[in-house]
């Protein structure tokens, strides 16, 4: 898993892509803070090389929690920022610090 951030000049906005290796999964979605954690909103897209990919534009000087959903099963990015204990999912999430 990976992510890689890319900080616009122009305005205060970070595109953030998320490339995920699931060679055998069906769907491949990020959830977050960011889209209210609407498995709907940011799917991936399969690669040909088996992974899944998807950039999303963050604004600047913000934190997010996140989590990958993979074929209905939440998955943390050992890349991330930091991480947050939730309440609600009952387990850590991802944090990306832009």
């Amino acid at each position: 898993m990976a992510i890689k951030k890319q900080f616009l000049k122009s305005k205060p906005v970070c595109k953030v892509t998320f490339t995920v290796p699931a060679e055998e999964a069906k769907k491949v979605a990020v959830v977050g803070s960011f889209n209210e954690w609407n498995e709907k909103a940011t799917p991936l897209k399969k690669l040909k090389n088996g992974s899944f990919k998807g950039t999303v534009d963050l604004e600047s000087g913000s934190s997010y929690e996140f989590r990958y959903l993979v074929d209905g099963t939440y998955v943390n990015e050992q890349e991330a920022d930091s991480f947050a204990w939730s309440d609600y999912a009952g387990a850590e999430n991802s944090v990306l610090n832009i």
